[in-house]
């Protein structure tokens, strides 16, 4: 039996991670340390909060006292919580250093000082920067960073921390950086969910440029899979990339797959201004988790693209409303009695 610390675990993929592990290791126990920002959403782990095996604790992970407390029995930290829109870093960069930089400082230091076991650390393939459209070129774990925006470089600097802790102190961690996810519980400011929840709405698919733009689309269980496997077989002080896709395939492209399982033609696209810095194309050899941990992903990205549009149809309620703010309230009628 495993104790785990999950940091935003009521955020996007921390808490299909939280609902993934405890069906797969019911004996473990899961402490969710989350700051319920904009992001972090309550309501995804209604199915575990009366669960033995699961705690949740508010805090800021950039809080000393709060984090020594929550880490206080746990062998495991899996380190999901940062501010992670590109759009949002943008337009002001101070929470994301806060969060994502000294909030990971605060976490290790604590780490090394209750003798964790393994902090494995999510990070994010937009560290290296982007790679040119039509290309075969492809992000490995060789990569040099190159970051381009304040998210990117906040998660750089958190990376850089992370594996100096493992060189300098001896701390037993692994990193993974991982593609762009989608899948249940998804924000719906981010591309995808933004795409099938304005068609349910009967708005438009707002598309940013001449929509070329690539991304490597990771179904969040797969992802889910891969950190399990690193956790149990991953090396030490390694890095491991976890992409979804061996083909490229554009923002545009996603968006007419989506209005064609949704039934609804193209002239519910709208193309609008780009945003600056705008990478053109992500895409990960993830050659090597496959090779040294026998991972691949389970669900192609069609069939993932279907599932995860029947999934949103079938829980209007749900994303209703987090775009109305109203999800907001559930914590104080939840947790605050």
């Amino acid at each position: 039996m495993s104790e785990l610390l999950v940091t935003g675990g009521a955020g996007f993929i921390g808490s299909n991670f939280i609902l993934y592990w405890l069906k797969k290791h019911p004996e473990d126990n899961i402490v969710n340390l989350d700051k319920l920002t904009y992001a972090g959403n309550l309501e995804n782990l209604k199915e575990v909060e009366k669960n033995s095996h699961y705690r949740f604790i508010q805090g800021d992970i950039s809080d000393p006292k709060i984090v020594d407390q929550a880490m206080a029995k746990t062998d495991i930290v899996v380190h999901f919580a940062a501010e992670s829109h590109v759009d949002r870093s943008i337009m002001d960069p101070a929470p994301f250093v806060k969060t994502n930089v000294e909030g990971t400082y605060v976490l290790l230091q604590t780490a090394l000082k209750h003798k964790i076991k393994r902090f494995h650390h999510i990070g994010t393939d937009e560290v290296f920067g982007h790679l040119e459209l039509n290309s075969s070129e492809l992000f490995n774990e060789q990569t040099p960073y190159n970051p381009r925006s304040p998210y990117a470089a906040s998660k750089a600097a958190s990376d850089h921390l992370v594996r100096a802790y493992y060189h300098t102190y001896n701390l037993p961690i692994t990193i993974s950086n991982c593609s762009n996810n989608f899948g249940p519980y998804h924000f719906p400011e981010k591309f995808i969910p933004l795409a099938i929840t304005n068609l349910l709405e009967n708005k438009k698919i707002p598309i940013y440029g001449d929509g070329l733009y690539v991304r490597d689309w990771l179904y969040v269980e797969d992802h889910c899979r891969a950190i399990d496997l690193i956790l149990e077989k991953g090396k030490l002080g390694e890095t491991y990339l976890v992409g979804g896709l061996t083909q490229d395939i554009s923002n545009l492209e996603v968006a007419k797959k989506i209005l064609k399982i949704m039934g609804k033609a193209d002239t519910e696209l709208e193309m609008i201004k780009d945003r600056p810095g705008h990478d053109r194309r992500y895409a990960i050899d993830w050659q090597k988790i496959k090779q040294e941990l026998g991972w691949s992903p389970q669900h192609s990205f069609d069939q993932a693209l279907e599932e995860t549009i029947k999934w949103y149809q079938e829980h209007q309620q749900w994303w209703s409303r987090v775009k109305s703010g109203d999800y907001q309230t559930y914590y104080q009628k939840q947790y605050t009695r």
